[in-house]
């Protein structure tokens, strides 16, 4: 069915970043004859994918759902380091804190006591007293989950994308798709290099996905995200063995951070930044002096002794949906067509599940969506 070189595709994945790749590597894992197809270079710094590290954690505050979803991600990310030989996925316990009655705390602790997860609930001082790099305002709580840490973002799609080729997936790079269409029970994929056929459809294009489904262009918004790496005034005190991993919802916004790595420092960035609405393809990836005033007002007041010089920065985009929950699922006129986006800031962690969802939806005529993540939960989504 296809016109690259006669072969023919069970599945086309139109983008291979973090989602994408993940759904290469599962479909051809099944023995699908699987084409990723991704406009830049593996791995990018262009979208959502980047940036030395993401957030992976048990106590999930936003749907009890997600909890057995990323305790299936966290088993696929080390299920891939054994395959890869590669570390991709760091512990070092996970922070989230708040006032005690905001819908983060409240959401933590239901996930934590619904799932079983080990967690302990600390005020400001206690916190403080465990692990000194915080200095949070009295009137906030944490809760600490031990299995929380932080995954390598380029490391593990270039971990997916290797490992699917090992099995015999063909990936293009630098090469830019023009259009699709879905018609007797297949797709066509049009790119800058030619015309491709398969029986599958997978949309996993990140930032672009309103451009290559403009039928959803209206449910989505793409976010510039600034993030800032610092040189610590107390390096010992944000070291991986010492300091969680956070996200901190405060009267300045929601702040989310990392230990400091080796070569580039502390990392800090505010959940929906500056809410800057943006084109990917016009990205202003300069950090200006307005987006570090934004994060050095958290790192003054929270983190002072992580306030240092400024080491340096990355912009990257979240593609935001009205609920901030994600779109995995079968398009309803064309159920060979699967889109993977609108993962809103917070998705990087759940790849490896994704990727294992796409592929079930794909090649297994009853998997069913999670009704979460549902399409058409806003109303009708056609395929244009």
């Amino acid at each position: 069915m296809s016109t690259d070189s006669g072969v023919t595709y069970d599945a086309i994945v139109i983008g291979v970043g973090g989602m994408g790749s993940a759904a290469v590597y599962h479909l051809a894992r099944r023995g699908a004859r699987v084409l990723g197809i991704e406009r830049f270079e593996i791995p990018h710094d262009r979208g959502s994918s980047h940036g030395l590290s993401r957030i992976i954690r048990l106590a999930y505050w936003e749907h009890p759902d997600y909890v057995p979803f990323v305790r299936r991600a966290y088993d696929l990310w080390r299920e891939l380091e054994r395959v890869t030989d590669e570390s991709l996925l760091t512990v070092t316990g996970s922070i989230d804190a708040g006032p005690r009655d905001s819908r983060m705390i409240r959401g933590a602790l239901a996930a934590c006591r619904t799932h079983g997860l080990e967690h302990d609930l600390l005020d400001a001082a206690a916190l403080t007293a465990r692990v000194p790099g915080y200095r949070l305002p009295a009137d906030l709580v944490a809760v600490f989950q031990p299995d929380g840490g932080f995954l390598h973002p380029e490391h593990c799609v270039v971990a997916h994308v290797n490992a699917a080729r090992e099995l015999s997936a063909s990936v293009h790079t630098g090469e830019r798709v023009i259009e699709w269409s879905a018609s007797d029970g297949g797709v066509h994929v049009t790119t800058d290099r030619g015309r491709y056929d398969a029986a599958k459809l997978v949309i996993a294009a990140g930032p672009w996905l309103p451009s290559v489904m403009p039928a959803l262009a209206p449910r989505l918004s793409v976010e510039r995200q600034v993030v800032i790496w610092t040189q610590p005034l107390r390096p010992e005190l944000f070291t991986p063995g010492r300091f969680p991993v956070f996200y901190i919802d405060t009267p300045r916004g929601a702040f989310y951070g990392f230990p400091a790595d080796g070569a580039r420092g502390f990392k800090i960035g505010k959940y929906h930044h500056r809410r800057e609405i943006t084109d990917p393809d016009a990205l202003d990836r300069a950090c200006s002096a307005e987006d570090e005033a934004t994060l050095r007002e958290a790192l003054s007041h929270y983190f002072p002794d992580a306030n240092g010089p400024k080491l340096s920065s990355s912009t990257c985009l979240f593609t935001n949906t009205p609920d901030e929950h994600f779109v995995i699922d079968r398009l309803p006129d064309h159920p060979e067509v699967i889109v993977a986006g609108g993962f809103s800031g917070h998705g990087f962690k759940f790849c490896s599940a994704v990727g294992e969802m796409v592929a079930d939806l794909a090649l297994n005529a009853t998997a069913r969506r999670m009704d979460l993540f549902a399409i058409d939960r806003w109303g009708d989504v056609g395929s244009g």
